[in-house]
């Protein structure tokens, strides 16, 4: 028989070393696949705490869900409250915080839970790939997952955590059901101290600071075993503590008595705070029961709350946009007039506005440094007037920088903060971060913070109180807490000359 070998072109010998490499790659994937199975936790509550089959499942949360109506919240929502008792005592006030949490069509979904039955250092983060219940497997966010754990001095992979742990399982069919193509951040707290809360808010923050896609849930039940009006009782009173938004005041007040207000109050607390940071500051309630309402059975019932961690944007629009660009020129032009001939410019204005006695702060940053900031907390002159003479001083009077030169001009921009009378204050829990400014004064001692400090800096109260104590006005840190110092509050409307490019 004749070879034929000796007539096969070129392109015949590349595309058959082609098909040769492509069995080679498949054979090779197909054995690495064997070799990594995807690793799952299935349920343990199902069955028990909800029913195991999918059909008679899904029934039940649409119930809920379409007794839920709609949620009208007044502002962002970045977190919720959800309670973990079985689905028939609970599911219909969960319903409430899903289905405003799946309105905001999150990416990933953040579950701060805790350990029921187990005890252990900081908190677990869920590293296996797939939650199955009976609506299926609901995927992990291994990639936020693994930012977590970088953080070792927080987080580690203890899988026992999230072994019959309803504060964790019984979130995750309402997960399925409302959000079906959003992943999970599974995290379970061992020690419920206020210390591991706010570590692991700090961590989550450091990680969500630039994302928008996720959603945050604390989970938690309220009072319980106590009877129908009791609980009630204790639970409204809980409920105000809530509307305070004092993460530390509520932990405080938690303390020995964590089965009256909150047993996952180490799970609110660190839900909380990290909103917070994100900027929430306010709690919108969505809906409260007990086990009472829902079962039937008043003698020795549970509380159950839905509530939403609510960025509410307060505009008090004291000035409209034509006013603010009148201000950002007059402070610009008086910059350069100064530092081309060293005396202040006239300036006339019919905006009767700006003719108003109003304090203010004027703010230079220099390619998104800081490069200086002076003003007036109280009024001591016409709006505009103040605005020449805080610009001029921000540029060359602040001793912390150098003088501003005019060849630097190009590069600042300008940011005016007009305030609002200020208000003293006895009770510091009415300060919210982003929201309030705050002065401090102790004998001749004083410093302030502009309300965009906290927002900048992610600071919750203690931390942009603290700071604003020690660092900014040189008095004992938590005087501001003992009742050391005089404490006034104020808002400001805060524009610059980006927010009119």
């Amino acid at each position: 028989m004749k070879s034929t070998r000796g007539n096969i072109s070129p392109d015949g010998v590349m595309k058959d070393t082609m098909k040769r490499i492509t069995v080679f790659t498949t054979v090779i994937s197909l054995l690495f696949l064997v070799s990594s199975p995807i690793q799952a936790k299935r349920a343990d509550f199902a069955g028990k705490w909800y029913s195991s089959s999918p059909d008679l499942l899904r029934n039940e949360l649409r119930r809920y869900f379409n007794a839920a109506g709609d949620i009208k919240l007044t502002g962002k929502a970045l977190g919720f409250i959800v309670p973990h008792a079985g689905v028939g005592a609970s599911g219909s006030v969960a319903a409430y915080a899903y289905k405003a949490a799946a309105s905001l069509r999150p990416r990933t979904v953040i579950l701060i839970g805790f350990t029921h039955r187990k005890s252990f250092p900081g908190a677990s983060v869920f590293v296996e790939d797939k939650f199955i219940t009976p609506l299926g497997g609901i995927s992990t966010d291994s990639e936020f997952t693994q930012k977590l754990m970088t953080h070792s001095d927080v987080f580690t992979d203890y899988p026992a955590a999230f072994d019959s742990e309803n504060s964790i399982e019984m979130q995750i069919p309402f997960i399925q059901y409302s959000m079906p193509d959003a992943r999970v951040v599974l995290i379970a707290l061992g020690e419920r101290t206020f210390e591991n809360a706010k570590s692991v808010a700090e961590a989550l923050y450091n990680e969500l600071k630039g994302e928008d896609s996720y959603v945050i849930l604390g989970s938690t039940d309220m009072s319980h075993y106590m009877s129908y009006n009791q609980a009630n009782g204790i639970d409204a009173a809980t409920i105000n503590i809530l509307e305070k938004f004092d993460p530390y005041f509520l932990y405080n007040q938690s303390q020995g008595k964590r089965h009256e207000l909150l047993c996952g109050i180490g799970a609110i607390t660190a839900a909380m705070i990290t909103c917070e940071k994100m900027g929430a500051n306010e709690v919108q309630i969505l809906k409260y029961a007990n086990s009472g309402d829902t079962t039937g059975t008043k003698d020795s019932v549970v509380g159950y709350l839905s509530a939403a961690f609510v960025k509410k944007e307060e505009k008090t629009m004291l000035l409209n946009s034509e006013s603010r660009k009148t201000l950002l020129k007059i402070a610009r032009d008086s910059i350069n007039n100064y530092l081309e001939t060293g005396t202040r410019m006239d300036v006339e204005t019919t905006d009767e506005v700006l003719k108003s006695d109003m304090g203010a702060f004027v703010t230079l940053h220099e390619h998104g440094n800081l490069r200086g900031c002076i003003g007036h907390m109280a009024a001591t002159g016409p709006l505009y007037l103040t605005v020449r003479d805080m610009a001029i001083a921000a540029a060359v009077e602040d001793h912390r920088f150098r003088p501003v030169t005019l060849r630097e001009m190009d590069d600042i921009d300008i940011e005016i903060s007009v305030l609002t009378p200020m208000e003293k204050i006895s009770d510091y829990n009415i300060i919210e971060p982003g929201k309030h400014g705050v002065m401090v004064r102790r004998g001749m001692r004083s410093g302030v913070y502009l309300p965009q400090v906290a927002t900048e800096t992610g600071w919750d109260r203690e931390e942009f109180m603290n700071s604003l104590c020690a660092q900014k006005a040189g008095i004992p840190v938590d005087a501001w807490k003992t009742g050391d110092c005089e404490i006034y509050i104020f808002t400001a409307e805060v524009f610059g000359e980006k927010d009119h490019e």
